[in-house]
């Protein structure tokens, strides 16, 4: 995967099972080309956590996922679109805020400057 940005800002958290369809309904289809229209913000993808195998020093590991199950991936120009007017507003718009954020928790925000 090919990355175009200098920043990547990775947003996990987990949902309240009862809210799970909403969740992936409003973050797709509202919270996501809402942010894309922000200045600075070049792409988002969505990912889940899995439990995987890997082969390390000629062993093979079973690896359970820890953590929040749901990240978004963000690539953006410049820490400062995360302060920005623009993101300020587009981070509230639509049934995100009053609707879903409430039922999510174990949120965890990491920025990486890509290298």
């Amino acid at each position: 995967m090919p990355i175009a940005s200098k920043y990547l800002l990775f947003v996990s958290m987990d949902v309240e099972a009862d809210k799970l369809a909403l969740f992936h309904e409003v973050y797709n289809e509202e919270h996501i080309p809402n942010l894309l229209t922000v200045p600075g913000v070049n792409s988002v993808a969505r990912v889940e956590g899995e439990d995987f195998a890997v082969s390390i020093g000629g062993e093979r590991k079973e690896i359970a996922h820890s953590g929040p199950a749901y990240t978004a991936i963000y690539e953006l120009d410049d820490p400062s679109v995360l302060t920005s007017a623009a993101w300020a507003t587009a981070v509230e718009l639509g049934r995100w805020a009053a609707e879903v954020r409430p039922y999510t928790s174990n949120r965890r925000h990491t920025l990486h400057k890509v290298s």
